[in-house]
């Protein structure tokens, strides 16, 4: 790769940042507030992950914004535990970190959102995201996931 492609590739990645509790209670109204509907998304990523993860019984997640508009929220976990996700409507499944997880759980939760609403901002928010996840560490699980 030479310098200029470099340059170009470091420009373009995409960052996650975690929003601080003090703006947790604007997150959604925020970054959803045009899409119909949003203030079913929080419970709908619940229920995808409920669905995915037979070890799922709720918890705290963190929320996150994306440094090209995206975000997103994710599972924690005490120890850094894997997250045993499996998707029975195409037999994929891995083991996954929380950050990794929670971009499953919100990829789907976007996918039947933005097809549910007819959203232009909605599928925005999916493209987003999966730009993020293109360049995660676990990419390729995450899109066996959702494929």
């Amino acid at each position: 790769m030479n310098t200029q492609n470099l340059e170009f590739a470091e420009q373009a990645a995409i960052t996650a940042s975690a929003v601080p509790d003090e703006l947790r209670i604007g997150f959604w109204p925020q970054h959803f507030g045009s899409v119909p509907q949003w203030i079913t998304l929080e419970s709908c990523i619940f229920d995808w992950m409920d669905r995915l993860c037979t070890d799922y019984h709720g918890g705290i997640w963190s929320f996150l914004t994306l440094s090209n508009g995206g975000a997103f929220m994710a599972p924690e976990s005490e120890h850094d535990e894997k997250w045993a996700l499996f998707n029975s409507m195409n037999g994929n499944g891995a083991e996954l970190t929380g950050e990794a997880a929670g971009i499953v759980a919100c990829l789907m939760t976007y996918s039947h959102h933005a097809c549910r609403t007819e959203c232009d901002a909605m599928t925005e928010h999916y493209y987003r995201l999966r730009d993020f996840a293109l360049n995660h560490p676990e990419c390729s699980a995450i899109m066996h996931l959702i494929d």
